[in-house]
């Protein structure tokens, strides 16, 4: 098949094949929708002094329940989260198909703005849990594709925040087993219940055989028709299945207990959190807290935010792939995914209420540039069936085509991808974080030490004193390492000069964004970005000649002899100079701060034995209580920084997390110092 410039996703599944695999509930039922609406508003009525409301939905069918769920919810005030577990993974051209062909849609136009903003937000078919904000934060969808117990069993218990009730689709409801129950009941409130939809009007039974009723029973279920007149609220299951399902919890806890979790906000903390930094991930925090009603003060020590590592004017955003498809790999599609929303909907507001955000997303198009980058590059081309609206493979015409200039050489497209500029993304965050919160950001404010009193933390300038906040959070890029507290952390700064090149002849041309030995994106305000340099613990931040020259350089080296690498000019020496600071193991960092002096006290007792390494796993690793970080970014922010900011928010509210328990551990600011010793070797 010939590959598109830009087209989000090439459909490999006909209608046929897809009816298969996601049936619809009631395809010609004119009154199905009737009976769903009453429903949902009898579970909306009976758990309505609920803030934030956590419904579980096993089975997506061909996504109409979902879109109920969303129009009768669309005139409350609460806040919704709708978690959807799906065994097959669909994107959203698949959807359309399956919508365009669906009697109930099409006799339902309530529902058409709803499809469109779906579609809009691009699911995409890959594994794992990809969540979908709407409504400034009212109705979030969580999507979980892929095995339904794997999904199940990988996320945590949040006690504050449970699944209140599930609705099994048909399709599913017999495929359970009692491992799949099971874990359905550890993230369930004790008195949730489960609603099933029977499979036709003509059914005589409720679709659930006696086996699978049991099951759920055993698990301390109440089961119920949908069509059930009342929504029970205070079933409480027997003793010994209560003990069944805490037992279950408790496991979870123990087998994690070496990475802390956030605090929980009490209530009455709503001015109690405080921000240091003044770039993507700091603004993007601010926003996930204020979806959820929470105000912060973000204090930045430059005249203007964005002016550190986010004060680019072009970065690339596109997923960090690998031939394993590991936890990396599979935390960066969420997270583009979710950045790419993000974007979508700070710009998709009125324009009132928008602040604009210069960003393409013209697709990215990585190359390899020698023959070592070349094995790398095919060896994640072929390590997975990638999902095409992922990444599909190009061959050198198509990849011609695609940047509209000549590169004479195969590569791996993105479509989705694109570039963002991050300064303009982090104002857009917090301009909407103040419309839904109380949000105060302090220009100019330096922070130069941070203490730890007994009512919380106290932030101190050379002539201020601000706090003391019952949580603070460092998000401050290159300075992140400045404090007493967090200046252990394995993160290092490495420097980066990225050069500003005039938009003329075939350079112009340029239609997606170039990923080699460096980058090159299509013009802006009359000029290309090309970088970048990548020099470890820099000694200064100014201009370097050499620099600009090595940019100019590995675009030689990854397009040899292409004729508009001579309209590349650099004679201007126009640049910026940033710091992004990196970890060894490229994932951000997300968490609680870690008490590395009294990591390393503990360790003098706890070493290099079993029973050590017993020691470090059951028990809770040493944290600065109320102290959170938020960095490590490295030069995939615009991609890992509004997911891993949703997560710490999530986190620090004790809402749902929408990653699974070992990317959780893959993020924790800890881990370079746990992965050892839980492994008993030497510190």
């Amino acid at each position: 098949m010939t590959a598109e410039p830009n087209k989000p996703c090439q459909i490999k599944r006909d209608y046929p094949q897809l009816i298969n695999l996601y049936p619809a509930t009631a395809d010609t039922d004119a009154h199905y929708l009737s009976k769903l609406s009453i429903y949902q508003q009898r579970v909306f009525e009976a758990h309505s002094q609920q803030k934030l409301l956590i419904l579980g939905q096993i089975g997506l069918g061909n996504g109409l329940e979902l879109l109920a769920w969303w129009r009768a919810h669309s005139h409350l005030s609460q806040r919704l989260l709708l978690k959807v577990f799906e065994p097959n993974p669909i994107n959203a051209y698949e959807l359309k198909l399956l919508w365009d062909q669906s009697a109930c849609l099409t006799k339902e136009p309530e529902l058409e703005p709803l499809t469109q903003r779906l579609l809009h937000a691009e699911p995409a078919a890959i594994i794992g849990c990809q969540r979908l904000i709407f409504d400034d934060g009212r109705f979030t969808i969580d999507l979980h594709f892929g095995d339904i117990q794997s999904q199940l069993s990988s996320l945590i218990h949040s006690p504050l925040h449970p699944v209140q009730h599930w609705l099994v689709l048909p399709h599913l409801q017999n495929g359970l087993n009692q491992q799949n129950h099971w874990q359905m009941a550890k993230l369930s409130d004790d008195s949730a219940t489960i609603a099933t939809i029977e499979l036709s009007e003509s059914s005589e039974s409720s679709g659930l055989n006696e086996t699978t009723i049991n099951r759920f029973q055993a698990c301390g279920f109440e089961v119920s028709d949908f069509t059930c007149a009342e929504i029970q609220t205070n079933h409480q299951p027997d003793a010994i299945l209560l003990h069944e399902r805490h037992v279950l919890r408790q496991q979870d806890a123990k087998a994690y207990a070496f990475n802390p979790m956030a605090a929980i906000l009490p209530s009455d903390t709503s001015s109690s959190i405080a921000i240091i930094g003044g770039g993507l991930a700091s603004a993007h925090l601010a926003l996930s807290l204020a979806e959820r009603g929470q105000d912060t003060q973000l204090f930045c020590k430059d005249p203007k935010l964005g002016q550190g590592a986010s004060g680019n004017r072009q970065g690339a955003i596109y997923p960090l792939l690998t031939p394993e498809n590991d936890e990396l790999s599979r935390f960066f599609q969420q997270a583009f995914l979710f950045s790419r929303r993000r974007v979508q909907a700070l710009t998709s507001a009125p324009a009132s209420n928008q602040t604009p955000i210069s960003h393409d997303f013209c697709g990215v198009l990585q190359t390899a540039h020698d023959e070592r980058s070349q094995l790398r590059l095919d060896k994640i081309i072929q390590g997975q069936p990638w999902p095409s609206e992922i990444a599909y493979a190009v061959d050198a015409e198509q990849a011609n085509a695609i940047a509209k200039i000549n590169l004479d050489k195969p590569g791996f497209f993105y479509p989705l991808g694109g570039w963002v500029c991050p300064f303009e993304y982090a104002e857009a965050a917090i301009r909407k974080a103040m419309q839904l919160a109380d949000v105060s950001v302090s220009l100019n404010t330096d922070i130069l030490a941070i203490e730890r009193q007994s009512d919380g933390w106290v932030l101190l300038t050379e002539k201020e004193r601000f706090g003391p906040f019952a949580q603070l959070v460092l998000a401050n890029g290159a300075e992140l390492t400045q404090f007493d507290a967090s200046n252990k952390l394995q993160i290092s700064p490495f420097r980066g000069q990225v050069s500003h090149v005039p938009a003329q002849f075939q350079l112009s041309q340029l239609a997606t964004v170039l990923c080699a030995n460096g980058y090159l994106t299509p013009s802006h305000q009359g000029l290309h970005c090309l970088g970048a340099s990548y020099v470890k613990e820099p000694e200064h931040l100014d201009f370097c000649p050499q620099e600009q020259q090595e940019n100019l350089a590995k675009m030689h080296e990854s397009y040899p002899n292409q004729s508009w690498l001579k309209d590349i000019d650099m004679s201007g020496n126009n640049a910026r100079v940033g710091v992004r600071m990196v970890t060894r193991d490229h994932f951000p960092m997300m968490g609680c701060a870690p008490d590395v002096a009294k990591i390393l006290e503990d360790y003098e007792q706890h070493q290099l034995t079993k029973e050590s390494r017993h020691y470090w796993q059951t028990t809770p690793a040493p944290v600065h209580q109320g102290l959170y970080i938020l960095g490590g970014l490295g030069s995939r922010g615009l991609s890992s920084g509004p997911l891993a900011a949703e997560c710490l928010a999530a986190q620090l509210c004790g809402e749902p997390i929408p990653l699974d328990k070992a990317t959780l551990c893959k993020l924790n600011p800890n881990r370079m110092w746990l992965r050892k010793l839980l492994k008993g070797k030497a510190l």
